[in-house]
């Protein structure tokens, strides 16, 4: 099974880190996931640009709104993902515990759908 593993994270805890404790957290986190990614845990990681970079778009009734910045206001923002490779939920979970990303926001693991099995039941 793939799951996906969702960063939010609150930049104010991230800003509190003194001094290089935030560039060290990424060093051990790269590494972490080097590791993953060796063993064929992990599948692709990313992480996002500023939410300020971000764009919202919307369709409603034929009308196209772009916005600037994430749809929901939130004191969490996502920050990134990693696609992992797990037997199921709870060694997702386990995984996910490893990075230390949920210290400052949360971790949202959520299993990915079989799309073949949707390509299948809408006949594409």
């Amino acid at each position: 099974m793939q799951f996906l593993l969702l960063i939010y994270i609150d930049e104010g805890l991230l800003q509190a880190l003194p001094g290089d404790a935030y560039d060290r957290l990424m060093h051990d986190c790269l590494q972490h996931a080097d590791r993953l990614q060796a063993e064929g845990t992990l599948v692709l990681a990313q992480k996002l640009e500023p939410v300020d970079s971000a764009r919202t778009l919307r369709v409603r009734q034929g009308q196209t709104r772009i916005t600037d910045g994430p749809f929901a206001e939130t004191h969490e923002l996502l920050a990134g993902f990693n696609l992992i490779n797990a037997p199921d939920h709870a060694e997702a979970m386990r995984i996910a515990q490893q990075f230390p990303w949920s210290r400052f926001g949360s971790i949202e693991v959520r299993p990915l759908a079989n799309m073949d099995a949707e390509r299948v039941r809408v006949g594409a």
